[in-house]
């Protein structure tokens, strides 16, 4: 490349949003997408719901990377580690299969994601433990516990200890038990979904998983797996009940992955700060999707798809040569629980309040001091009232 590109480290929804987003708005500027995998796209939330779509993980790719490649017109760099960056000269140094090689850039986007957290735990299978944040990560986790779920009832006899009750958690939870597995779900809260839900719709949520035949293990957690008979695992709690089971899955969170960031001396907290331009503390170096903490929202992480979209877009319009500040709307999640479909519009954590039951079973509002709607959660048959609810709400 003659002219030094615009190159886009991730190929993961914010890499590929923003280079779509970008092509729209300028088709002549050479781009570079750098990526450890394939670049493959997916919709990183078919995920936790792969076994109910009865799709292996071949079938979750929507479009191939070389699709992608000659639709948009861009150089992608697959298998390749970005080793450092130097926000001054404006070079990355790479190394691929071909070596290491530095390249200029003329503006640099990191959308290098989240790493799943992991706790220490004790006993000779506890590299066992499995999470689930890439297509890879899933690959492997659907060939080692060997459910196909395009045949009936392929997951009996099957156990899954999931680590975790959150969000990404009761997902799986539902997904797996969906396709015959029997699920454990172990969580230090009390409750599922306990940091984002009202106690009611937190008991809704739990006993409408219990009836697929999932059993919860509240105020403890994994404290020790083990190999056992067979390939089995053997899990112990912290409570010193013991599990067996064929996976262990970690649920517990992501964090943003900074390590690249860090390394080029940008300013990080949660995640690498950006401004609402999207800018890093590095001019011409910006940032989007699960590695950052967003100005723009409250200097808060926001580790959902519908931010990411509206950030590309507001990126590419900057990296196109108009400045344009990102302005998140209220983004309502759907949880992808069939057992009872849920819609959470979160709060900023930072505004306080109390959750209020409105209008009837299965929806609840979280009314901040003055009385102001903040976010509200809606369940079950209510979730038909998204469109109201988030007319009622102020961000």
């Amino acid at each position: 490349m003659s002219q030094a590109p615009l190159i886009v480290v991730g190929t993961g929804v914010a890499g590929w949003s923003t280079v779509r987003e970008f092509r729209k708005l300028d088709t002549a500027t050479p781009v570079m997408l750098i990526t450890t995998d394939s670049g493959d796209f997916y919709a990183k939330p078919t995920l936790s719901n792969a076994y109910a779509q009865k799709r292996t993980p071949a079938q979750l790719v929507t479009t191939p990377a070389a699709k992608m490649v000659e639709t948009l017109g861009i150089t992608l760099m697959a298998h390749t580690q970005v080793l450092s960056f130097d926000p001054a000269a404006r070079t990355v140094t790479l190394q691929s299969s071909a070596g290491v090689q530095t390249l200029a850039f003329r503006q640099l986007v990191l959308a290098t994601g989240a790493h799943p957290i992991r706790v220490p735990l004790a006993g000779d299978a506890a590299d066992a433990v499995q999470s689930v944040n890439t297509l890879d990560d899933f690959a492997a986790f659907h060939q080692a516990l060997g459910v196909d779920a395009s045949l009936p009832d392929s997951g009996k006899g099957k156990t899954v200890v999931v680590m975790g009750a959150g969000l990404i958690g009761c997902e799986f939870a539902n997904d797996l038990a969906q396709a015959g597995v029997h699920v454990h779900v172990s969580d230090l809260a009390l409750r599922p979904l306990a940091a984002l839900l009202p106690e009611a719709a937190s008991q809704q949520l739990e006993t409408a998983l219990a009836g697929l035949g999932i059993e919860w293990h509240f105020g403890t957690s994994v404290a020790k797996v083990e190999h056992g008979e067979g390939k089995r695992l053997s899990v112990t709690l912290s409570d010193g009940r013991s599990l067996v089971a064929d996976c262990v899955l970690s649920a517990i969170g992501l964090r943003a992955d900074t390590e690249l960031a860090l390394s080029a001396g940008l300013v990080c907290e949660r995640g690498v700060v950006v401004n609402v331009l999207l800018e890093t503390s590095a001019p011409g170096v910006y940032a989007l999707g699960d590695c950052v903490q967003y100005e723009s929202a409250g200097q808060r992480t926001l580790p959902y798809v519908m931010p990411v979209m509206t950030a590309a877009r507001a990126l590419a319009a900057t990296l196109a040569g108009t400045p344009t500040e990102v302005v998140f709307p209220l983004m309502p999640v759907s949880v992808k629980t069939p057992a009872l479909p849920l819609v959470v519009a979160a709060a900023h954590p930072a505004v306080g309040g109390d959750w209020e039951a409105e209008g009837g079973e299965g929806a609840w509002r979280f009314v901040d001091k003055a009385g102001v709607q903040r976010g509200f959660v809606l369940a079950g048959k209510s979730t038909a009232r998204r469109m109201e609810m988030s007319k009622l709400t102020t961000p």
